[in-house]
């Protein structure tokens, strides 16, 4: 299903004129001259590349090398329809006066439950769960020790207050029961968070932020995945495409690059183009060449 139909950001001359003091700019704002601001990013960036309007289908890519801007792609479309977003990005003062000259088409009403998802995203819960865990392994220490300590004390003869007579009840049910320090700390400790590889846990986000019928950003979702999972999201992106999902990614995975019917924008070309296949695309190629001259070490 297709919620954004289409997205232009602004044309070299629209950028130009956004800096062009009055009379000849009424729009013009006092910070455009202003020397304190050491980038007026996303604005300089683009310019010059041959950016078309960009027209999306189920499965939108953005590739191309390191600073091609895929990723500036992605932030400018998400912060221009207002998608929730779970970790900041690198913006600038000047990324709301850009987003402002930014132009869309929808098929329908975005869902709720469309988001954008980065790589941050990821690396923040995979090391929200180590915290997570940390705290309850220091929990757990303490208990041990509270618990071999409660078995130790005899019961007070005389219970001055609320604290004598909590701690009395505590030990009196520990030998009344026969707790076993295990029963002891189970009782009063939550489990660990599911511990799973940093991979097994990206993927596991991926498949738990992404629900039917939304329009989701992905922004290099391959990192932190092994080869094999990232076949496994490609599966899970086109069986997500088939239930009304829209996708609009960024990668340099040949494994989501191959995503089934995807539309590729390839950023290292001027102007910007699609790329006719995705066998067609540099970095892919790269991975070819390679294998190819070592097609002797594999012995088969």
């Amino acid at each position: 299903m297709i919620f954004l139909k289409s997205f232009r950001i602004p044309t070299d001359d629209e950028e130009e004129f956004f800096f062009i003091p009055p009379p000849v700019n009424p729009d013009y704002k006092t910070k455009n001259f202003r020397t304190v601001y050491q980038t007026k990013y996303p604005f300089l960036f683009f310019p010059g590349r041959g950016v078309p309007e960009l027209e999306f289908s189920d499965i939108t890519i953005f590739c191309g090398d390191n600073g091609c801007g895929k990723s500036t792609l992605l932030n400018i479309i998400s912060e221009k329809l207002s998608l929730p977003r779970e970790t900041p990005y690198n913006r600038s003062d000047f990324f709301e006066d850009y987003t402002e000259l930014c132009r869309y088409s929808l098929s329908g009403k975005i869902s709720d439950n469309s988001r954008i998802i980065t790589s941050d995203d990821v690396f923040d819960r995979v090391l929200d769960i180590r915290r997570l865990n940390q705290c309850i392994d220091d929990r757990r220490a303490e208990l041990i020790g509270e618990y071999i300590t409660e078995r130790r004390n005899e019961e007070p003869n005389n219970l001055s207050g609320l604290e004598d007579y909590d701690r009395w009840k505590k030990a009196h049910s520990m030998r009344k029961k026969s707790a076993t320090q295990s029963q002891y700390i189970r009782a009063n400790l939550r489990r660990n968070a599911e511990e799973r590889s940093n991979g097994e846990s990206a993927l596991a986000f991926f498949v738990d932020r992404i629900a039917d019928g939304g329009l989701y950003l992905l922004d290099e979702p391959e990192n932190s995945l092994s080869p094999g999972n990232q076949m496994r999201l490609k599966y899970f992106i086109e069986d997500c495409a088939r239930s009304r999902c829209q996708f609009i990614i960024s990668t340099h995975s040949p494994f989501l690059l191959s995503l089934r019917y995807a539309k590729i924008y390839d950023l290292d070309t001027v102007p910007v183009t699609v790329a006719p296949s995705w066998t067609d695309l540099e970095g892919v190629r790269v991975y070819r060449d390679f294998f190819a001259e070592h097609e002797e070490d594999f012995g088969d």
